[in-house]
């Protein structure tokens, strides 16, 4: 059966017309430029200089004493806003597994013997499970949480030498707190977002700029053979770009591939759909060139804002919060630092996929169907 699909392609127009596509894509200057140098300038500039600032971070805490003395260390933690307990869990395990998905920043675990440490003026060993993918938030977090500490501690005995409570930092996913290394691939969700809108976007608008579009219905091609081989030839091309950027990611920044590189790049296609179907579907309600492009930065620009690409999106306002999970880049740059950073799969990333697919599902519909009718 996939022989026969094969041949047929081989022996239809379809092939004809994706190498012609190609030809056109590679022989045009700002595509060309739209697909090799932005990317690399993007990640290049903004792995460099992005360094924003954070306003709250979620706690999740795991309270094994459970006593007045704990619960007042986790009072003084959130008193000022600056730490929001988020989760009590009920084991160091599944705090960690709170960690790993993203949902607390910083974990703080307070061990069953913490009242009798304090009672015998010894050191209270805490343990904080810190997210270092985001190095900026990281180190700001266990920065505040040792001076809040600290004041707890000499608030209870202002004359201890050593400290009554001392914590053991573990920071996971970036020893180093690397900042670039949370930035990069935000801004690789970015680069491919614009990249992606807009050459293909630029490359059907060029057919009614050039009055081509109506040379293709003459052809002895049929509609869906036209669509499938203005879809191919840009979803390869745009693999490449995701490929290049990947490549300047690790070599310049050494961005760590933690997670399964295939199921990266297989996402990574599916957001690439995403991207195609916003592109067509712009150039089908467009008239011209200058029309898509202010169109598109239209579009795009919220959708950056709201990714948590550049600012996180816990420092925004519960509403904006909630409408970026209509947002198709803040799931991509989930996947993106899910499986290069933390190395999870599928069984934490699946709700992030599915809007992926959702998202792929309705643009491209949407865009086929005005494509179609203007064929028509």
């Amino acid at each position: 059966m996939l022989v026969k699909v094969l041949r047929h392609f081989i022996s239809s127009s379809f092939l004809a017309l994706a190498i012609k596509e190609i030809q056109q894509i590679l022989q045009n200057k700002e595509i060309v430029v739209l697909l090799t140098i932005a990317p690399i300038l993007q990640i290049m500039l903004y792995g460099f200089a992005l360094n924003p600032d954070i306003n709250k971070i979620d706690l999740g805490i795991v309270d094994y004493a459970n006593v007045p003395e704990s619960r007042e260390l986790v009072s003084s933690l959130t008193e000022n806003q600056v730490f929001v307990a988020k989760q009590f869990s009920p084991s160091q395990e599944e705090l960690g597994q709170q960690v790993r998905k993203g949902n607390v920043t910083i974990g703080l675990v307070i061990p069953p013997e913490f009242k009798r440490q304090l009672t015998q003026n010894k050191s209270a060993d805490l343990q904080l499970l810190v997210d270092g993918v985001d190095a900026n938030t990281a180190g700001i977090a266990s920065g505040y949480m040792l001076r809040i500490i600290q004041q707890y501690g000499r608030q209870l005995l202002p004359t201890s030498t050593p400290p009554l409570v001392r914590p053991a930092h573990t920071f996971l996913y970036n020893p180093g707190l690397i900042s670039s290394w949370f930035f990069v691939p935000g801004v690789i969700g970015i680069s491919i977002t614009l990249v992606s809108s807009l050459v293909s976007a630029l490359t059907v608008i060029r057919e009614k700029d050039t009055g081509t579009l109506e040379q293709l219905l003459m052809t002895p091609a049929a509609i869906w053979e036209i669509l499938v081989a203005k879809i191919v030839p840009l979803f390869v091309l745009l693999m490449g770009t995701m490929l290049l950027a990947l490549g300047i990611a690790r070599l310049v920044f050494g961005l760590p591939v933690r997670g399964n590189f295939p199921l990266l790049l297989l996402l990574s296609g599916l957001y690439l759909f995403v991207g195609i179907g916003i592109g067509i579907m712009l150039a089908t309600i467009a008239r011209n060139q200058q029309q898509v492009v202010l169109t598109a930065f239209f579009i795009n620009i919220p959708l950056i804002q709201l990714s948590g690409a550049i600012a996180p999106v816990e420092s925004m306002p519960p509403f904006f919060r909630a409408l970026s999970w209509l947002n198709p880049l803040r799931h991509f740059v989930q996947i993106l630092r899910g499986i290069l950073l933390k190395g999870i799969g599928l069984e934490m990333l699946w709700l992030h996929v599915l809007a992926l697919m959702l998202f792929a599902a309705i643009f491209l519909a949407v865009s086929i169907g005005q494509f179609r009718k203007q064929l028509s």
